[in-house]
């Protein structure tokens, strides 16, 4: 078993047990999320986790699928609190640097709980409070004046792509939310992927959280299939070109109801893999758009 549990654990797990093991081995879940950000924000340069601004402030997704993991091979428990199942010295399996950034970590703010770290976490860092559903029962006036301020408060009508290769999910929605992206259009064949937040379900359901709109346009993919063989240039144009003369042309009404869309919403996004927006069919899509005759608005790639 602890074979397994060797073998299983990343870098990152090992930084929120260590986390849990520092504090005593027992944390609240919303205290854990709240000195996971402070840890990442303050004492680390190559991030473990990233967040968001959410219900109860920064939040990281990742950190709670970890959380499932941890729980699924018997390293924690899961239930009011997080809490270590047997003690281990996970201090001592993260870097030096690490292990004394935690401590000076708790030794800062290990009297600092549950709503007083709330409040100082969007005091400090009022970005990721602008979600919260509770910021007006621990800000004062003032405070909350400035929270307001961070609000993304973009309004003019714009279009973007953005591909989630080679980021984390979080990376991913805090590009939307910075951009007041209002509605995402997935223009993936399948809306599918083995890396987390990614999949239909989970980045639909994520998006209505956080009052992003969400449809899936498979009509405006590429089956899988194509996509195979695709190690030169030539065969991107070839591809492409495909796509250009067949699958858009053959799919009017799928632009069509994309450009309402946009219409309707006014800051669209549409979204796939690549991150480079020059080998992915999301760009064929944008200019596809943006030829017809009414069209006046900048496509951004985010």
């Amino acid at each position: 078993m602890e074979f397994t549990r060797k073998r299983s654990l990343y870098y990152r797990h090992k930084i929120l047990l260590a986390l849990l093991e520092v504090f005593g081995g027992r944390l609240k879940k919303t205290d854990l999320q709240k000195y996971l950000f402070l840890f990442t924000q303050e004492y680390q340069k190559d991030k473990s986790y990233e967040f968001i601004p959410y219900k109860y402030g920064c939040f990281s997704f990742q950190s709670v699928a970890d959380k499932r993991k941890l729980t699924n091979i018997g390293v924690i428990k899961d239930v009011e609190c997080w809490e270590i199942t047997e003690k281990s010295n996970y201090l001592a399996k993260i870097t030096t640097e690490d292990r004394e950034n935690l401590i000076l970590l708790r030794n800062k703010y290990k009297n600092i709980k549950g709503n007083n770290l709330i409040r100082n976490i969007y005091c400090k860092y009022p970005y990721y409070a602008i979600k919260s559903e509770i910021s007006g029962q621990v800000m004062d006036k003032k405070e909350m004046k400035s929270l307001e301020q961070e609000k993304p408060s973009q309004t003019d009508c714009a279009f973007f792509t953005i591909g989630y290769e080679g980021k984390s999910f979080e990376n991913y929605l805090n590009r939307l939310i910075k951009n007041n992206v209002r509605f995402l259009c997935d223009v993936r064949k399948n809306a599918f992927s083995r890396k987390y937040g990614f999949s239909k379900k989970i980045l639909s359901k994520t998006l209505d959280e956080i009052g992003i709109g969400y449809i899936h346009m498979p009509e405006l993919g590429i089956v899988s299939e194509k996509r195979q063989s695709l190690n030169s240039q030539a065969d991107y144009d070839l591809i492409f070109h495909n796509y250009e003369v067949y699958t858009l042309k053959e799919n009017r009404f799928a632009l069509e109801e994309l450009y309402k869309l946009f219409r309707k919403y006014r800051r669209v996004a549409i979204t796939c893999f690549e991150a480079d927006p020059n080998i992915c069919h999301r760009n064929l899509v944008a200019k596809a758009i943006s030829r017809r005759p009414d069209w006046e608005y900048e496509i951004s790639h985010i």
